[in-house]
């Protein structure tokens, strides 16, 4: 029993090691990358890093509070209009964008006026999708709408908007999106030049360590305790005194924060935002990424956002036609065979091989013998 004892704590001790160790290593990896991948490269983990944040706030609302929500989407395109918009103004030097000139619009949309301003721009693509989630998360939650039909509405609104969108050929220049161009700047910084790529994605890899850090602090307070009790009993926790409809709202509303905070990054580094990233189908996408490197747990959402966008890039430059295809092969393959995500596989692989190893060689004897008696004592009734 000691020994016995003694091995797990050690079992415990390696695992805590590991994770330190490979934390170590990623964080090295990611200042190093600069130095050992190619720009186009670089450019790639950089939109990468930024889908990772969008996983973030799915794993918080989904893996630990037990809300799968479908419009993920939505906020992460926010997030990359808010920027846009201030990207086309600082283009367009104090006049219009030029596609407005296309459709004959001759003054500037109100809504466009404070994007002027960079710091309403960088502050807009959090606070925007968190207003909007958190209006329709109160209205959601405060007739104790869950399960599916939370899902489903938070996917309808995103079809809403993405098909609003499109029709705003004046505006926002409709399903044709905003692009950058050779010519496109940043906070005065031209866009194509190396320097100002490495820039963004510094702080991209910078604003992801901020937010792991933020979501791992939450899920360790008493606040992640609260979320893990409205995810496996709800009405027992209403039953406790606590209100479940505002955790769940400031949840949300910090989820779609992230997501509008991965837009915002993601649209320098991918050059263009339109309406189809609001689509559904982006919003699927995001949960793929959460489910195969395994929710509820913040570094799987991580994880899983790098290695899924890693495969389908590879897979769609090799089998350009089917690509997408294998992906749904991989994750149909995913949920059947490993359910807990990659994480999954580090979770249990080390407990599951300690019980092996540690089980003694006679244990099914000992068991036989207790269970089995001999004929003679049979009891009949």
């Amino acid at each position: 029993m000691i020994f016995s004892h003694l091995g797990q704590r050690l079992a415990s001790r390696s695992k805590v090691t590991f994770w330190f160790s490979f934390s170590i290593w990623a964080v090295a990896f990611l200042f190093a990358a600069p130095k050992l991948l190619s720009p186009f490269d670089l450019n790639l983990l950089g939109k990468f890093l930024a889908f990772a944040i969008v996983a973030l706030g799915l794993d918080l609302l989904w893996g630990y509070t037990g809300m799968l929500s479908l419009g993920q989407g939505l906020f992460f395109g926010l997030g990359a209009y808010c920027i846009a918009l201030y990207t086309q103004l600082e283009q367009a030097g104090g006049k219009l964008p030029e596609f407005m000139g296309l459709y004959g619009v001759t003054d500037l949309p109100a809504f466009w006026v404070p994007f002027h301003s960079p710091i309403f721009a960088i502050l807009a693509a959090i606070i925007l999708p968190m207003i909007v989630a958190a209006i329709l998360g109160f209205m959601v939650f405060r007739s104790r709408v869950q399960g599916v039909y939370f899902s489903i509405i938070t996917q309808a609104l995103t079809a809403i908007v993405s098909l609003l969108l499109i029709g705003q050929q004046q505006a926002i220049n409709g399903t044709n999106g905003l692009p950058i161009n050779d010519s496109s700047t940043l906070f005065g910084l031209p866009l194509s030049d190396d320097h100002t790529r490495v820039a963004i994605y510094l702080a991209t890899a910078v604003c992801l360590g901020v937010s792991y850090l933020l979501c791992s602090f939450l899920v360790r307070s008493r606040l992640g305790r609260l979320l893990v009790a409205i995810r496996d009993d709800e009405n027992r926790l209403r039953f406790t005194g606590y209100n479940p409809v505002l955790i769940k709202v400031l949840i949300f509303a910090l989820s779609a924060g992230l997501a509008g905070l991965g837009g915002a990054l993601f649209y320098p580094q991918g050059g263009i935002i339109s309406p189809a990233a609001l689509g559904i189908v982006p919003s699927i996408e995001i949960v793929v990424w959460v489910a195969i490197g395994g929710r509820g747990t913040l570094v799987g959402a991580v994880l899983g956002a790098v290695v899924v966008n890693e495969a389908k890039n590879l897979i769609s430059t090799e089998h350009p036609d089917t690509w997408t295809l294998i992906i749904g092969a991989m994750f149909v393959a995913s949920v059947l065979l490993i359910p807990n995500g990659i994480m999954g596989i580090f979770k249990s692989g080390p407990a599951w091989l300690w019980r092996k190893i540690h089980r003694p060689t006679d244990a099914p004897e000992r068991e036989t013998e207790a269970h089995i008696k001999p004929v003679g004592e049979l009891e009949l009734r």
